[in-house]
């Protein structure tokens, strides 16, 4: 059985201008039994390289990097950051900003294609918040004055805010309803406690 997928196209800026169609982003997820999969394909901007090798890499919303955002319930969420180069980040936020985890072993190839990227990671089922049913994605790259900040669904404010939570989209992946996810995600959440 072919698993299905949910694209998102990152086609418009910060607060909901339309983006210049060279800078859009398109971040593909499909649901397996144990994993979400984030598939990503972005221009490449040739950014600085984080100084750090490739793997889980603080502060990597300084860089050029694509993000996508997963809530669940009571504000509940799951950000988590892929760069061209390997690099990325995953935090588990209870409230906004409000970092309670961070996870440091992610499966996320990354491979440059000319002047484009693709990236794919496999997000473990557990770690993703209770109830999920709502999403945002994001692209940044540039620098000082010319940074530049994308996202599928924008929120629009004084300066750019990716966790401006009211303003995400529906998740489309009917494996991640409510309903058949809050079960399964308490016993993986049950079965890796157990082994701490």
């Amino acid at each position: 059985m072919v698993p299905e997928v949910q694209s998102l196209v990152v086609a418009q800026t910060w607060d909901g201008s339309p983006a210049s169609s060279s800078d859009w982003v398109k971040v593909e997820l499909a649901l397996t039994s144990t994993a979400l999969i984030v598939e990503v394909d972005a221009p490449f901007h040739g950014d600085p390289v984080p100084a750090s090798p490739a793997g889980p890499t603080p502060g990597l919303w300084n860089y050029e990097v694509v993000e996508l955002f997963l809530l669940g319930d009571e504000e509940q969420y799951l950000e988590v950051e892929l760069g061209p180069h390997g690099h990325y980040l995953v935090l588990e936020l209870s409230g906004r900003r409000r970092v309670v985890r961070e996870h440091t072993e992610l499966d996320y190839r990354a491979e440059l294609r000319g002047e484009r990227f693709v990236g794919r990671a496999e997000v473990p089922l557990h770690w993703l918040p209770l109830g999920v049913a709502r999403i945002n994605a994001y692209a940044i790259h540039g620098a000082s004055d010319a940074r530049q900040y994308l996202a599928w669904r924008g929120a629009p404010g004084h300066k750019p805010d990716f966790h401006r939570l009211e303003t995400f989209g529906t998740l489309g992946l009917p494996g991640l309803s409510a309903e058949v996810r809050v079960p399964s995600a308490r016993a993986a959440r049950a079965r890796v406690r157990g082994r701490a």
